[in-house]
């Protein structure tokens, strides 16, 4: 069947008939002035609205402000550290086609290699991943300390890694034929991780995905798409009831940002559906296409999503003032399995440890993502890293889970985290100076009464130096891998 089902046929009479008899030839053609279909209220440019606050009135703007403080938010913002897993077609051929190697992101080999959409959509008979195992998964997961997963369920390319009723490009159809996403969701809802699940919008098998929209032909078909995404998003947490959110993708071409009320009430509907799912920023457009953050630059949003590849300046304390999330790659730009990581830097362990503990630090979280291949296998180098991270979480997790800033000013040596249910605060060293003193600064009011590190047990002397300085001191000797030294403070009796 075409991905075009009885229901859009209906959804397009409506469209026409209401178009028909209003919208002349002539008015059917572009606005000259601004480019979009004449008479589309969505697509229409306004001009912002100054309130007395010296805001932008929008009508399609957050559905609230501040923090989420309730316990699905609280839960996620306690999970700190996730996994990412892209999975699609393009982990066939792995960034490679027809003997020639391209080093740009596997999922866009399709357009790197000059892939016509028929060879392309063929992948799909391929698609046969047997010795995928959602248990051994979750349990490779659980064992490097991810607290929740998030998988691609769809992404650019259209194919849909769940048997869905709305279209015939899934994993129904081909050889694999069984409902893969119902195995991985109990399979890590079992191990006690938290499951969210990717969705590109963008979708370059639809026949109606328009990028933009320059005549009412464009306007009625991505009508009909509107209707096929909101269809599928609605089945999924319905197929899944154990999904705790949804990672929107793909969202950044004008189409959707001339549609801030469709996407504004499409939260709103996913929310009711499910109370407590948790929404990226990267679902939403306000009234004027801004994306993110909206014209008054607030979130949309229940975390900031736009750190992709890149951290914010570790002492940059603007960005704990929203929930965040830091998604990271192992090769520089590899998200889908790609057959060879020589092309570009490959992070160690230690390099993915500071970036976790940098964002614990600053109240964010940090999704690892990995790549299996197209028979559903994790790489040998991704497996590493996850127990190598995993053994590390062992003795230091008590400074990652439930962690967020600490209030204290940033030192060199690595990061201060504080745990919101103990009130203990953790200093993650990364970088050991040669003096072996790492400086600590505190507000006036308080002081160091004992420094431990933590899996040994030590205690560690402390020089004060200032009012508010210390130095906590080091044994002199050869520091191989980042640690952890938790700090006990107390008042201090003058400011009593």
């Amino acid at each position: 069947m075409n991905p075009i089902s009885k229901k859009y046929i209906s959804l397009f009479v409506v469209v026409s008939a209401v178009h028909s008899g209003m919208v002349n030839a002539e008015q059917k053609q572009l606005d000259p002035q601004y480019g979009e279909p004449a008479q589309y209220e969505q697509t229409k440019k306004k001009k912002p609205q100054k309130l007395a606050n010296g805001k932008i009135k929008l009508d399609y703007g957050p559905l609230y402000h501040g923090k989420r403080q309730d316990p699905a938010m609280k839960k996620w913002r306690e999970n700190r550290f996730g996994q990412f897993i892209h999975w699609g077609l393009y982990s066939i051929p792995g960034g490679v086609w027809e003997g020639k190697t391209y080093g740009y992101a596997a999922e866009f080999l399709k357009a790197s290699a000059g892939i016509s959409t028929e060879r392309w959509n063929g992948l799909k008979d391929e698609f046969n991943p047997t010795e995928f195992n959602g248990k051994e998964w979750a349990s490779m997961a659980k064992a490097m300390g991810a607290k929740y997963v998030c998988l691609t369920t769809k992404h650019h390319e259209g194919f849909c890694l769940w048997p869905s009723k709305y279209t015939e490009f899934d994993i129904e159809n081909t050889p694999y034929q069984k409902d893969l996403m119902k195995e991985f969701v109990d399979a890590y809802s079992e191990a006690g991780i938290d499951v969210y699940l990717y969705y590109s919008v963008l979708d370059w098998y639809h026949p109606d995905w328009r990028t933009k929209l320059k005549t009412m032909d464009d306007v009625e078909a991505f009508e009909r798409f509107k209707t096929f995404t909101q269809n599928q998003l609605v089945e999924l947490l319905e197929r899944y009831p154990q999904v705790k959110g949804l990672w929107f993708d793909g969202t950044w071409d004008q189409c959707w940002k001339d549609n801030g009320k469709f996407s504004y009430e499409l939260e709103v509907l996913l929310k009711e559906k499910r109370p407590g799912l948790i929404v990226n920023s990267r679902l939403r457009a306000d009234d004027f296409g801004k994306r993110h953050r909206d014209s008054n630059g607030d979130l949309m949003g229940d975390f900031e999503s736009g750190y992709e590849r890149r951290l914010p300046d570790p002492r940059d304390t603007s960005v704990t003032k929203n929930d965040w999330e830091c998604c990271m790659t192992i090769p520089e730009n590899q998200w889908g399995y790609h057959k060879d990581w020589t092309l570009t830097h490959q992070k160690n362990t230690n390099e993915l440890l500071e970036m976790l503990a940098q964002c614990s630090s600053q109240g964010g979280n940090f999704l690892l993502n990995f790549g299996p291949n197209g028979k559903g296998v994790f790489r040998a180098e991704e497996k590493r890293i996850a127990r190598e991270i995993g053994e590390w979480m062992k003795t230091n997790s008590a400074a990652i889970y439930g962690s967020d800033y600490a209030g204290l000013k940033k030192q060199d040596w690595g990061y201060f985290t504080k745990n919101t249910k103990s009130g203990e605060v953790y200093m993650i060293v990364f970088n050991v100076p040669i003096s072996y003193q790492l400086r600590v600064e505190l507000p006036k009011h308080q002081t160091i009464s004992k420094a431990n590190m933590v899996g040994i047990g030590q205690e560690l002397q402390l020089e004060k130096f200032d009012s508010n300085e210390t130095f906590v001191l080091l044994p002199p000797k050869s520091y191989t891998s980042p640690f952890v030294i938790r700090l006990e403070l107390k008042a201090n009796k003058k400011s009593q």
